[in-house]
């Protein structure tokens, strides 16, 4: 096999190669230092586009479904009434000095009404939410 030097403008990449970029595969790493190093825009086709966010739903589908089948997350039972009574408390509560969209509101209340004690989330306003609901919020570093 020859190693070929080329301009991106140049190169017809397959959208299952592009794939390896946004979906863990054999030979993600590889694509990954290949695309590093290559300057400019590849061209992608529109049903090369349609085939990559497929390949990336489908990828991501199945994962969550195995993490369900394999116990790493079970569904949790909710009664909808009463969060939504909670969210509607938070909100008036807590929206305007913390500035929380409605859907990081419900969440906080689901957390609530299952009485959970500890909530996960890169969102610094629904950090500051939980907070001041009583759950403490679990910080992870980037």
């Amino acid at each position: 096999m020859t190693r070929i030097v080329a301009s991106a403008e140049s190169i017809y990449a397959d959208p299952s190669a592009l794939l390896k970029l946004y979906v863990h595969q054999p030979e993600s790493i590889v694509m990954s230092a290949w695309r590093g190093r290559l300057k400019g825009a590849l061209a992608v086709t529109l049903h090369g586009r349609v085939e990559i966010v497929n390949g990336i739903c489908l990828a991501a589908l199945i994962s969550f479904e195995e993490d369900f089948a394999e116990g790493r997350y079970f569904q949790a039972d909710l009664l909808w009434r009463a969060a939504l009574k909670r969210a509607g408390e938070l909100s008036r509560k807590h929206t305007a000095s913390i500035g929380c969209r409605s859907l990081d509101v419900l969440h906080v209340a689901s957390a609530l009404e299952l009485e959970l004690k500890n909530f996960l989330t890169f969102d610094r306003r629904q950090q500051k939410l939980a907070a001041a609901a009583g759950i403490r919020p679990i910080l992870l570093s980037r």
